[in-house]
């Protein structure tokens, strides 16, 4: 049991965990403000431009319930009992979905757009760490890595690439 434990306790204190953990706390709060913002932001005008529509009471009775219908809210109708079919909470829930995955979108986004200047700058440094110079096997000095001739000790190089090969 001391075993289980404690590999439960390396387990959560990996970082990932811990990420995974946080991204859950402010998703879940993103998403409440994301719910304010159709519910009490964006729903009201449109319902206003429809007709004063109350998108939260937009519903249809499937069948009454204990008090016979016409109910004045969604929720009267719900404590009377009736069947519904909310298609006013499902259209808030519809926009909220789109808001967050254009959330979502454009934080992938910007994410990949970082990763690829990061890639780019790996590239860029070890294109810079590689050697520009050589070693001429004649005098041991260091001369350009496109060099033919030592300009030291004058020895031909290119030479030596070919005595080397055979």
């Amino acid at each position: 049991m001391k075993n289980f434990i404690n590999e439960f306790k390396k387990f959560a204190m990996r970082g990932n965990v811990i990420d995974m953990a946080v991204g859950i706390i402010i998703g879940a709060a993103f998403g409440k403000i994301v719910d304010s913002l159709v519910k009490d932001i964006i729903m009201p005008p449109i319902g206003l431009l429809m007709g004063k529509v109350d998108f939260a009471n937009l519903y249809f009775v499937l069948h009454d319930g204990a008090v016979p219908g016409p109910y004045v809210s969604l929720e009267a109708a719900q404590e009377a009992g009736a069947v519904t079919m909310n298609v006013g909470m499902f259209l808030n829930a519809l926009i909220s979905f789109v808001i967050v995955a254009f959330a979502v979108f454009i934080l992938i986004k910007a994410i990949n757009t970082l990763q690829e200047k990061m890639l780019a700058k790996e590239k860029k440094a070890e294109a810079a760490a590689a050697p520009a110079t050589k070693t001429c096997p004649f005098c041991c000095t260091e001369i350009p890595l496109a060099a033919t001739r030592c300009p030291h000790c004058t020895s031909e190089l290119a030479a030596v690439k070919k005595t080397r090969k055979k």
